[in-house]
Formats: structure tokens, C-alpha cells, sequence
């Protein structure tokens, strides 16, 4: 056991499945890939928007906006997401 540590490693459950999907997903040819990232953030975007009542372009503007919270102010971002 190493310094600092009070118990050994435990194997979780969590980590388990989160490998297998890992593995799982680097198999798919690399158009599958993208795809299921596509459905995935298009997904996201839905949920977001449903719990939050906007529509999908008041949600996509709203995310893009919070994406560019804290990050030094553009002229040109400004101007494309209000």
C-alpha cells in the first residue's frame, strides 16, 4: 500500500463499464463514430431545451453563451450569439 493511502485499490462497477464502452466505441468505424457523437449532442441539446423551455435555437445560443463565459471578449462571437 502506498503512502497517504488508507485502503487498496477497489474495483468499481463504474469504471468497469466505462472501460468496456470506451473499448466498445474505439472498435466502431470512424463514420459511426461520428455519427452517434452527432445523435449524442443532438440529444443533449433536446434535453437541455425540454427542461428548460426554449426552443432549439434559443437553447443552442444559450449553450454557446456559456461556452464563452469567461474567456477573453470577440468582437466576431459577440456579434454570431448575442
Amino acid at each position: 500500500m502506498s503512502a497517504g493511502r488508507y485502503t487498496k485499490g477497489m474495483k468499481s462497477v463504474a469504471d468497469d463499464l466505462r472501460n468496456e464502452l470506451r473499448e466498445e466505441f474505439s472498435r466502431l468505424p470512424l463514420e459511426e463514430r461520428i455519427a452517434q457523437m452527432l445523435r449524442l449532442g443532438e440529444e443533449g441539446l433536446r434535453r437541455f431545451c425540454e427542461a428548460n423551455g426554449h426552443d432549439r435555437e434559443t437553447g443552442l445560443r444559450l449553450l454557446q453563451r456559456q461556452r464563452q463565459a469567461g474567456r477573453t471578449p470577440s468582437k466576431c462571437i459577440s456579434e454570431l450569439i448575442g
